[in-house]
């Protein structure tokens, strides 16, 4: 579901930019002052630092490759922000897959630089502040179980990804994309995304089943009592660093080559899967992708259809989005030092 900046005007896409700093700014100043935790009731935030590069690379490698849906010629890949919210919490889940949004971007072309800021809002803002909230954690209640677990996965995803398929069009309709009537885009973005939300409802929910066996401790409210867990976190860590290596490396060269929900629902309206429009603004902002792109669609640039430019996407994206989230994580952990010190 990531926008293209031609769906955009520049007054729309400024304006969700500023909503997505505010986002990211009050989600680090939330971190910094998170009062301590006591550490039989959660894991220390300082312990899941390592999570956040690991899942940021795993939801970076995920994001590759596109599932069809069945019967509509269209297909989808997860969002990641409610798995991430599920065992970083909704501020450190945003600002990680923020991360993952601004690589992307700036390095493999997917998603406009003048839509970055309403793809942090229509893919993490609705999961992490709305979905993980007051969906998931409703749903679970402290009560943690496989079924709960894959129950609360599927409706909070569903209802995240919908809150974002409407973003999506009311940010079209409010930039004057007059070739996508609001009822007609409205009314093929969001069965589609149900469809879409459904499956990545399930993957979220096996991911998180996953964690739950081995180490529950890490799973965002869990309260510690009557499950012992079969991994030591570093344990954990390996095997989620291990199926980013698969997925991003292996799996991504089997994703469906049909388009992705947003751009089904464009082709459906158009005929198109893209639309023409370019502005002053959107044009800089192409020029700038452009020269920072050294993968565009996740591919070399002398070879779009080399299956190895696919593989070292993968592997260099995950790589990149592991330090970038690490860095982020550590900064945070740094600062929140300093203030303990400052306050001895």
């Amino acid at each position: 579901m990531h926008m293209a900046d031609a769906l955009l005007s520049p007054a729309v896409g400024g304006v969700m930019w500023v909503a997505a700093a505010t986002t990211l700014a009050y989600s680090s100043q939330k971190i910094h002052k998170e009062e301590r935790i006591e550490r039989e009731e959660t894991v220390e935030f300082r312990k899941k630092v390592p999570l956040m590069g690991v899942l940021g690379a795993l939801v970076f490698a995920s994001q590759m490759i596109n599932f069809t849906i069945p019967g509509t010629g269209s297909s989808g890949h997860i969002g990641g922000g409610m798995l991430l919210a599920a065992l970083l919490g909704p501020e450190a889940g945003f600002l990680t897959l923020a991360s993952v949004l601004v690589i992307q971007a700036l390095f493999f072309a997917d998603g406009g630089l003048l839509a970055l800021g309403c793809n942090m809002i229509n893919m993490g803002f609705f999961a992490c502040f709305i979905g993980f909230p007051f969906i998931y954690k409703n749903i679970l209640k402290k009560e943690f179980s496989p079924t709960k677990i894959m129950v609360a996965s599927i409706v909070s995803v569903v209802v995240a990804l919908q809150l974002g398929a409407f973003g999506v069009v009311l940010e079209t309709s409010l930039s004057g994309i007059s070739e996508l009537p609001f009822s007609t885009f409205v009314l093929l973005m969001q069965p589609i995304h149900l469809a879409i939300g459904l499956v990545e409802g399930v993957l979220t929910g096996a991911v998180l089943i996953f964690v739950y066996e081995s180490r529950p401790e890490l799973l965002v409210g869990y309260n510690g009592e009557g499950k012992q867990g079969k991994l030591s976190i570093k344990g954990v860590i390996t095997t989620l660093l291990v199926c980013t290596v698969l997925i991003g490396g292996g799996l991504s060269l089997f994703a469906s080559s049909n388009p992705d929900g947003l751009e089904w629902s464009i082709e459906k309206v158009t005929g198109s899967t893209d639309i023409d429009r370019t502005t002053s603004v959107g044009s800089t902002l192409e020029n700038i992708q452009e020269k920072t792109a050294f993968l565009p669609d996740y591919a070399f640039k002398s070879d779009e259809e080399n299956s190895m430019g696919t593989t070292i996407s993968g592997i260099v994206g995950s790589d990149i989005t592991l330090g970038l989230a690490g860095v982020i994580g550590l900064g945070v952990r740094s600062k929140k030092k300093k203030e303990e010190k400052l306050h001895i």
